[in-house]
């Protein structure tokens, strides 16, 4: 049996899957899932020898999953397709996983980088990651797995876990184009979110709150108060717009609502009408 299987989701990575892959090349066994790329996402893939499965995209956290259960080793790693493993995080692994570790599950601390700089400051960091655990810990039934919801997906694990000492770095913003896409959509998820809990800011007190004044003392609770002006010029554009992607969060959540009752009251309108 494989000891360590690696799991990615992939929808058009060509331009950053190799890095990822070349990474955990040492792994006995690489598992992606494909959910429609349309570049060459499956030939990269295959030319490491992973094992390519085609599945259409039901949501991060059951694609991850299912990810997850294809892999055979003892030991499974999840990874995003813009992740990649530093030199010691590799050199650790290879080190640790032979010598049956006694925790069950493990922690990576994650270095995101935006516009390539790593942020150092803000909360982003060490941003700890539950990605590597042993699936012998328990039927695949109880077994870790990502929590089910729209973003912002963790897996779910009940045992003894621990903490790596070495970095997975996040080239997480590339370019402010990616940013500003992620964001919306991201903000878009979490909006829906919002909305399953009833957090959508009917009131004019809670409309303020949450797209003016929630925003803002986000961006001050951040910037000022955990050192995020320590990084530069990125560090200020990414808590800047990081308080706009929750402004619209919540005016997404807002408007949802509003549409849907204007939907409804436009229904019964019509219908007394005729």
């Amino acid at each position: 049996m494989p000891l360590l299987s690696v799991a990615i989701v992939t929808l058009n990575e060509e331009r950053i899957l190799a890095r990822t892959l070349a990474s955990v090349d040492f792994a006995d066994e690489i598992v992606v899932v494909d959910s429609g790329s349309t570049d060459r996402t499956v030939e990269v893939a295959e030319s490491y020898g992973a094992k390519v499965f085609h599945r259409e995209w039901p949501g991060f956290a059951p694609q991850k999953n299912f990810a997850i259960q294809q892999c055979s080793g003892d030991w499974v790693l999840s990874l995003d397709a813009d992740e990649e493993l530093s030199p010691d995080l590799r050199t650790q692994l290879r080190l640790l996983l032979p010598s049956n570790p006694p925790a069950d599950a493990y922690y990576l601390n994650r270095r995101n980088l935006f516009l390539n700089r790593w942020i150092k400051h803000g909360g982003f960091y060490p941003d700890p990651k539950l990605r590597l655990f042993r699936r012998s810990a328990a039927n695949f039934a109880n077994a870790p797995k990502f929590e089910e919801r729209p973003v912002h997906e963790t897996i779910i694990f009940n045992g003894e876990s621990s903490t790596l000492d070495f970095d997975l770095i996040h080239h997480a913003y590339p370019t402010l184009h990616d940013f500003i896409e992620h964001m919306d959509r991201y903000s878009t998820l979490g909006a829906e979110i919002l909305v399953s809990h009833g957090r959508v800011s009917n009131s004019i007190v809670a409309f303020y709150w949450n797209i003016l004044l929630v925003p803002c003392l986000s961006f001050v609770k951040n910037f000022i108060f955990r050192l995020g002006f320590l990084d530069g010029r990125e560090g200020l554009m990414l808590h800047l717009y990081h308080s706009t992607y929750v402004s619209w969060k919540y005016a997404k959540a807002w408007r949802a609502t509003e549409f849907a009752t204007h939907a409804a009251t436009a229904a019964v309108k019509d219908k007394i009408s005729s």
